[in-house]
């Protein structure tokens, strides 16, 4: 079967679209990361080389609060823990070589991965990765300098509904995934679980907490017949 053509390809024009829903948040990283002191090479170094939203809002979160330059990067490290996971998924699926593989680590986040795995055979799984990390890589960036450079005049980004941006895109990409009783009642649980951490942990470690519960889960609830099966669909290198 051939490839669809970029225009017509589910892979793609998930990428792009999550790619243009998340990659505008950005402006309010860079306008918050001002708002904490950081300067403009500073604040737009975070977004190009830590590149993810959420160790990235932690991170001038603590500085914000009076932290110290070391406990802002304990909370990012924290939160970054979940891509070293993603991490794994993507090199499965990808199977990159040579420099796509450290372009790859750097473009895994929440939303490449999501994408990526929500696609139906290797062709789109690269497709959906590859045009949603790289798109948001790009946005996000440029969004940053944007917010960094208005600063206080932009006002609060909530009020440009820019913080409900980012969560319903990733809601949009785990919806169609929740297609049996047992997906819905985990995605439930975690839920739970996570409302229920909240008010006693610190930022970013209920995320942590929900997603052990799932691989729990996961794991103890795979029968015999589920031992050694293949995935849905064959894998295949990069090109």
């Amino acid at each position: 079967m051939s490839e669809l053509p970029l225009r017509r390809s589910p892979g793609f024009r998930a990428g792009v679209s999550i790619a243009l829903a998340v990659g505008v948040y950005g402006v309010s990283f860079g306008a918050l990361s001002a708002a904490a002191g950081l300067n403009l090479w500073q604040t737009q170094a975070l977004s190009l080389l830590m590149f993810t939203g959420g160790s990235q809002f932690a991170f001038i979160g603590v500085l914000a609060g009076g932290g110290s330059g070391l406990s802002a990067l304990g909370a990012a490290s924290l939160l970054g823990i979940r891509n070293g996971v993603y991490g794994m998924q993507v090199n499965a699926a990808l199977r990159p070589h040579g420099w796509r593989r450290p372009v790859a680590a750097q473009l895994t986040i929440d939303e490449s991965t999501a994408t990526a795995l929500g696609q139906q055979g290797p062709v789109e799984t690269r497709r959906g990765f590859w045009t949603a990390g790289i798109g948001i890589f790009v946005l996000w960036n440029a969004f940053t300098l944007v917010g960094a450079l208005a600063g206080n005049a932009l006002g609060d980004p909530k009020q440009w509904g820019l913080d409900g941006a980012a969560v319903a895109a990733f809601v949009g990409l785990l919806w169609p995934r929740l297609k049996g009783r047992e997906p819905v009642a985990l995605a439930v649980v975690c839920a739970v679980v996570t409302a229920a951490c909240i008010p006693f942990l610190p930022a970013g470690v209920p995320i942590l907490v929900a997603a052990a519960v799932a691989a729990l889960v996961g794991w103890f609830g795979r029968g015999p017949a589920d031992e050694g099966m293949e995935p849905d669909f064959e894998v295949g290198g990069s090109r």
